[in-house]
């Protein structure tokens, strides 16, 4: 009867994550199906911890398992509260690599429970080469997404700096056949003399994901997120397969193949290829210069007080948000500032791209924390039928996003990624805290263009000071 039950808690368990994720499509629905799907996580947990039996034995080690959950509980919900938005992609990247671990200390341990180093004269059971097959798997990849997930979050939070050497490419892929061959060999000749090369396995797979990660440039980290944590889906899948667990099971496929899917949106966001990415090292320490030594022109600023006017008597005014809103926690202030527009008839909307800020969906959860309509908010698509019949457009910290180079250009790194066509409103308001080029190392054409005013200052204090402008109008 308990086995019954606990498969029964493992399919609504399975369930529940179908349906959050299907959820999570969709803004209005996100939060709501991330409750559900934790709590379909909390009854196989529960039922796990009480109903699962081996060998009509019962775990009985639950203070050392409510220990633990306990630390980890109080633990991720104080970094939930406490991390800024900025720091976000960078805790994605941590809490994806704990998964990836979680996944390798799972092969690690059911290697052991094999009895190799414990056992003379060991031989393999029945079924064992699948077995070990589906054991190396969740060690690679759970070791490569742990591994590239850490340095992710280095390079993300600037611990880390992008470190690169002539042949590092080829380097890597015979790392990665190294692993793979011994992992092969051990599959099929494994004994108890020769067990150890388990471990070579091991520390070969952590150091390709190091390596694997640390050319990558900081622009192209929402990708490689994306990427490890469909490897870390598919791991989780490994240990599913290995406890004959479905919930384990359905949860690394839905991660994998979710996290291969958004991969591969995100290439298509930029115009580029994975490959191109992994080995491009767009955005690294390595700037091209291309675009850089073109004769730009002078770019012209507008005041506080000429911006609120224009604004006010817009009819339609579109703010595209990026990582500079992010850096200063201008959300709350950028929404007051759509609301006071509104208020005075004008038309507000958002237009995001699909690669703004530091990880896929990272502008929609930022306006989201400010209470921003979710029918404002238009993805690119959208956006682009919008600007010829927009009066004001107002970038706010972004970049690359927005640059008509990519369009224009065909020497420029970013030719051929799809942008905002913000140069298409009738006027351009771009706010930042300087000229300097964004991650792509190139200057914005978009900044010289006869319709382009800049509006130097951070981003919440000049919102703010554009409110204070339009109130006394």
């Amino acid at each position: 009867m308990g086995i019954s039950l606990l498969t029964i808690c493992y399919l609504i368990a399975s369930v529940t994550f179908i349906l959050g994720l299907k959820m999570l499509s969709n803004p209005a629905s996100a939060r709501k199906g991330n409750l559900i799907a934790a709590a379909g996580m909390t009854i196989a947990i529960i039922g796990t911890i009480f109903l699962y039996e081996d060998n009509a034995e019962k775990l009985h080690n639950h203070a050392w398992i409510f220990g633990g959950i306990f630390i980890g509980g109080v633990v991720g919900t104080l970094a939930a509260k406490k991390v800024k938005m900025t720091a976000m992609p960078e805790m994605v990247s941590l809490f994806n690599g704990m998964g990836g671990a979680c996944a390798a200390l799972i092969s690690i341990s059911e290697f052991h429970n094999l009895g190799i180093n414990t056992t003379p004269g060991w031989e393999m059971p029945d079924g064992g080469q699948t077995k070990l097959l589906i054991i190396f798997l969740g060690l690679i990849i759970g070791s490569v997404s742990f591994a590239g997930s850490i340095i992710a979050w280095g390079k993300l939070n600037g611990r880390i700096k992008d470190f690169a050497f002539t042949g590092q490419q080829i380097f890597n892929i015979i790392l990665l056949l190294v692993a793979v061959s011994i992992a092969a060999y051990l599959i099929f000749n494994i004994s108890d003399t020769n067990y150890y090369l388990f471990y070579v396995v091991l520390a070969v797979a952590i150091s390709y994901g190091i390596l694997f990660v640390f050319p990558i440039g900081g622009a192209d980290m929402p990708v490689v997120i994306s990427l490890l944590n469909s490897f870390t889906g598919v791991a989780a899948a490994c240990g599913g397969f290995l406890y004959d667990n479905k919930a384990m099971l359905t949860g690394g496929i839905l991660v994998g193949s979710a996290g291969t899917l958004l991969t591969i949106l995100m290439c298509k966001a930029m115009n580029r290829s994975l490959a191109n990415v992994l080995i491009g090292s767009f955005g690294g320490s390595a700037k091209t210069t291309s675009g850089t030594t073109k004769e730009q022109g002078a770019y012209k600023e507008i005041s506080l007080s000429d911006a609120a006017m224009v604004m006010t008597y817009a009819h339609k005014v579109m703010i595209v948000p990026g990582y500079g809103l992010a850096v200063a926690q201008a959300q709350h202030a950028c929404h007051e500032l759509e609301k006071l527009l509104t208020e005075k008839g004008v038309e507000v909307k958002y237009a995001i791209h699909p690669v703004a800020g530091r990880m896929p969906g990272h502008m929609n959860v930022l306006l989201a924390e400010a209470d921003v309509s979710y029918d404002n908010l238009l993805e690119m698509e959208q956006a682009n039928e919008e600007f010829p019949t927009t009066d004001v457009v107002l970038v706010l910290g972004a970049n690359d996003v927005v640059n008509p180079a990519a369009k224009t250009d065909p020497s420029s790194p970013i030719y051929g990624m799809p942008i905002l066509d913000v140069e298409l409103a009738k006027t351009c308001i771009v706010n930042k805290r300087s000229m300097k080029p964004g991650y792509a190392g190139i200057e914005n054409d978009l900044f010289f263009q006869p319709k382009t005013s800049m509006l130097f200052g951070d981003a919440k204090k000049v919102l703010q000071d554009l409110i204070g402008e339009i109130k006394n109008l």
